[in-house]
């Protein structure tokens, strides 16, 4: 059975987020709604619904999203009972109605296959429900490395919610606790498929809102979604540089790179980036880069 979790701490769309949950056409789900003692409490609005979706609900006395979100998502994901499979969907978001129905047509084929992430296509709206892009899809079968560079080249854009886990792996390596969960989903898409499939559903949509109230949307945030980028690209270096390819590997580089020159006067970076680079035998790599840094320094002080 499947498991939609919601980290609940808004309620602006939140009814959205239910209603399209009480529109499925396959009711065979169940939700768990944890509250992160949010002050915008929802039990009205559960009660409207209490007889359209099967759910739990709990409410939290400590915040604990404020400084880790990926604390937050799992222990609400400590909420699920027996389910096998497991959705984490934003409490802004919605999905189609047909998402659950083809989540059961085509799980035989996952499970053969030894798949432990699936996908839907999405798109972005506004906070009017206005799309704000036309809808991605993806390959049927992909690599998540792949996805990745692809995501990178910005040929696809991703979120949480579209995703859809298998609990048990999932439970068995954790979120990564990045500054802000940023690229902590994306490192579960990756490890939890063992850097391999990730199978996807293009017939039926989640829907990701660009709200300018969420993490994406806000720009106040700069420095740690740049401490969060600079963490991911160096773990995939320092620890599973050998699921990807030569290309592959400059292309993170490449991105390590340009984290750090968005902050340059961090010396952590500069400290852990000469590290790396050395112990990888990156040697040459490292003084290409230093005589880029060098010129965009320069053009820096120029300009």
């Amino acid at each position: 059975m499947l498991a939609i979790v919601i980290p609940y701490y808004k309620i602006r769309f939140f009814e959205a987020t239910l209603q399209s949950l009480a529109l499925q056409t396959d009711k065979r789900f169940k939700v768990y709604i944890g509250n992160d003692a949010s002050s915008e409490c929802p039990c009205d609005l559960l009660e409207k619904f209490k007889r359209k979706i099967d759910f739990e609900y709990q409410h939290f006395e400590n915040n604990i999203g404020s400084y880790s979100l990926t604390q937050q998502w799992e222990r609400c994901l400590a909420m699920v009972a027996h389910e096998k499979w497991v959705m984490l969907l934003g409490d802004d978001d919605t999905i189609g109605a047909n998402c659950v129905a083809l989540f059961y047509q085509n799980i035989e084929t996952i499970q053969k296959k030894n798949i432990n992430i699936l996908r839907y296509a999405t798109q972005v709206i506004d906070r009017h429900n206005v799309a704000l892009s036309a809808i991605y899809t993806h390959p049927e079968f992909e690599q998540s490395t792949a996805f990745l560079m692809r995501k990178f080249k910005g040929g696809t854009r991703s979120s949480l919610s579209e995703f859809v886990f298998n609990k048990k792996v999932l439970l068995e390596l954790k979120f990564k606790n990045l500054p802000l969960a940023w690229y902590s989903d994306i490192l579960a898409v990756l490890e939890v498929s063992n850097f391999g499939l990730i199978f996807t559903i293009n017939e039926a949509v989640v829907c990701f809102r660009l709200s300018g109230e969420n993490i994406t949307s806000r720009t106040d945030n700069l420095l740690l979604k740049n401490e969060a980028s600079f963490a991911f690209y160096y773990y995939l270096l320092d620890k599973k540089e050998s699921f990807f390819d030569k290309d592959q590997i400059q292309v993170l580089q490449n991105k390590l790179e340009k984290t750090l020159l968005d902050n340059k006067k961090n010396l952590r970076f500069w400290s852990l980036l000469t590290q790396l680079y050395y112990k990888k035998n990156y040697v040459k790599k490292y003084f290409t880069f230093l005589g880029k840094a060098g010129v965009s320094i320069k053009n820096k002080i120029i300009t």
